[in-house]
């Protein structure tokens, strides 16, 4: 015992150590990184966003960040599976904690996230948003189209979220026509993955639909991501209800006839060539979970998105 440690998100002497707490015990970061608002020599920031005021049908997901972080205790910090490697050997990865929001003032929601995930990107770590409802993205792209341009929007959700709506409505249905329209994503280079619903606009983003994706073979679904991305700085966008109620069934609007996680999972261990300069795994509804199966499958997305940009950091590293 004289070598192992309690509490790491606390008591961590390096921000690529890695963590020994038992998985029921200890502070709850994410995946035991520690808490900090220091950003010096940071590679990635794990930051919450627990916003849920834009949700149409139920709420809960303000509580999603606090579920993903619990969940992400099962991970030890030994090689994660399907990358093989520790993840935090050569990349520092710190939980950045959650926005700092207004509950009273709803309007002020997303400057207020802006502006504070400007902070994270003009340090230079890649931000990782844990949610919150769908509407934190839109802000979370404004962002990041500020710090990269125009962004390839990689999105996989039962929803298009392509209603129009006015310019100061708080809603997640929508964020993404918005975002088309202001010319913070590219829809010739951006795909919705899972959808199976049908709204008034697809702003010309490609749509790979429930049944296609049912269809599709892991393999495919990924060649199909890339090709249509074709090289371009890309932001990876996961709504939990991407999937089958069956594998996630504490969201605010679930649809039945969606992918597994092991479908999807599959899916994510492929996008390494992506160019993603950031993401975000939202409406994760704890209220409406089960057994936690909504907010590992939650944990899980966001740990292949730490893997991703691990195995990208060591091609770039492998490449000179």
């Amino acid at each position: 015992m004289a070598n192992r440690s309690i509490d790491h998100a606390f008591t961590a002497t390096s921000l690529t150590s890695a963590a020994n707490d038992p998985t029921f015990a200890g502070a709850l970061s994410f995946m035991r990184r520690r808490f900090t608002k220091e950003l010096a020599g940071v590679d990635v920031a794990v930051w919450g966003i627990p916003f849920d005021a834009a949700t149409s049908n139920r709420p809960g997901t303000r509580f999603g960040p606090q579920a993903i972080r619990r969940a992400s205790a099962i991970f030890d910090n030994d090689a994660q599976y399907p990358f093989s490697r520790e993840l935090f050997a050569d990349m520092a990865v710190i939980d950045y904690g959650d926005c700092l929001l207004d509950y009273g003032n709803h309007q002020d929601t997303p400057a207020a996230i802006e502006r504070q995930a400007n902070v994270i990107l003009d340090s230079g770590a890649f931000l990782l948003t844990l949610g919150g409802d769908h509407y934190v993205t839109w802000p979370l792209l404004k962002a990041h189209a500020t710090k990269h341009g125009p962004l390839a929007l990689v999105q996989f959700d039962a929803h298009q979220d392509t209603w129009f709506d006015e310019e100061r409505r708080i809603d997640h249905g929508s964020f993404v026509a918005r975002a088309a329209r202001e010319g913070i994503i590219d829809p010739d280079r951006s795909i919705q993955i899972g959808i199976r619903t049908h709204a008034p606009e697809d702003c010309g983003i490609n749509i790979l639909y429930g049944h296609q994706v049912e269809d599709m073979s892991a393999g495919d679904i990924a060649s199909a991501i890339i090709s249509h991305t074709r090289g371009a700085p890309a932001y990876l966008t996961f709504d939990i209800d991407c999937l089958d109620p069956a594998f996630a069934p504490g969201t605010g609007t679930p649809v039945a006839g969606g992918p597994s996680s092991a479908k999807i999972f599959s899916v994510l261990q492929r996008l390494h060539q992506l160019d993603i300069r950031g993401a975000d795994i939202v409406e994760v509804s704890p209220p409406y979970d089960h057994a936690d199966i909504t907010a590992i499958a939650g944990a899980t997305v966001a740990m292949y998105m730490l893997g991703l940009h691990a195995e990208r950091r060591a091609i770039a590293v492998s490449q000179g």
